[in-house]
C-alpha cells in the first residue's frame, strides 16, 4: 500500500493514464468498493498494473454505492492512495480524499483488517503531512505506533512504523521493527519486501541491523 512512493511527490507528465484497463478491474464494478480494491490489488501484486487500471478503479470505487461499512470507506480510501502513488503533485486533492475515507473507515470499525485503515492513515501522515491541510506527521507516527501495540505479530505494522521514523530523521528505533519485519518477511508482499530491502540498505545493511 501507499508509502515511500509518496516521499517524493514527483510529477507525472501527460494528462491521460498510459496502458488500457484490464478485464477484471471492469468486472469488479458489478460486486462494489472492496471487489474494485481488490482487483487493482492483485493487478499491482502480479507486476502488471497499468496507469490506466489505476484510474480506472479510482473512478468506479468512487461510483459505487456506500453500503455504511468499513470495508467500502477502506476501499476508497486506498484506491485513491494507489493512484497517488503514480501521480504525485497531481494527486495532492487525491490525498485529501484518501484521509477523508480512511478517517471514515476508522469511525465504522477501527478494528477492521486488524486497524489497515489506522496504519494507512498513520503512513499518510508521516509521508505527505506537507502536502495535507493540518498534516501532523507526528500524528502519523503515533498512529503507527498504536497499530503495532494492538498487533506486535504483524511484519507489516513494523514495516511501516519504521519506515515512519526513518521518514522523520529518527533511524534508531526503526532498527527493532526492521529487526520484526525481517522475522516475518514470508508475510509480506513484494513490493513491501522491497521496500524493507531499501530501508535496512539505508540504516547499512543486514550487518548493521544486528538482528539477532
Amino acid at each position: 500500500m501507499i508509502g515511500a512512493a509518496l516521499l517524493g511527490l514527483a510529477s507525472l507528465s501527460g494528462c491521460k493514464p498510459s496502458g488500457t484497463v484490464d478485464p477484471t478491474i471492469t468486472e469488479a464494478k458489478a460486486e462494489g468498493a472492496w471487489a474494485i480494491h481488490e482487483a487493482l490489488e492483485a493487478r499491482i501484486a502480479a507486476g502488471k498494473v497499468s496507469e490506466a487500471d489505476r484510474a480506472a478503479a479510482l473512478e468506479s470505487v468512487r461510483a459505487a454505492a456506500d453500503d455504511g461499512t468499513a470495508a467500502h470507506a477502506y476501499a476508497r480510501a486506498a484506491v485513491a492512495g494507489r493512484v497517488a502513488e503514480e501521480r504525485g503533485l497531481k494527486a495532492l486533492k487525491i490525498l485529501e480524499e484518501m484521509r477523508t475515507w480512511a478517517l471514515e473507515s476508522i469511525e465504522r470499525d477501527p478494528a477492521f483488517e486488524g486497524q489497515a485503515a489506522k496504519r494507512l492513515l498513520g503512513t499518510l501522515y508521516v509521508l505527505a503531512a506537507n502536502h495535507l491541510e493540518d498534516g501532523d506527521s507526528e500524528e502519523g507516527l503515533e498512529l503507527l505506533e498504536e497499530v503495532v501495540d494492538a498487533h506486535p505479530d504483524v511484519a507489516l505494522n513494523h514495516l511501516r512504523l519504521a519506515e515512519g521514523y526513518i521518514a522523520l530523521g529518527d533511524p534508531d528505533p526503526a532498527f527493532e521493527s526492521l529487526c520484526v519485519a525481517q522475522a516475518g518477511r514470508d508475510t509480506l508482499r513484494a513490493e513491501e519486501a522491497a521496500l524493507l530491502d531499501s530501508l535496512i540498505a539505508e540504516l547499512g545493511g543486514a550487518e548493521a541491523l544486528g538482528c539477532s
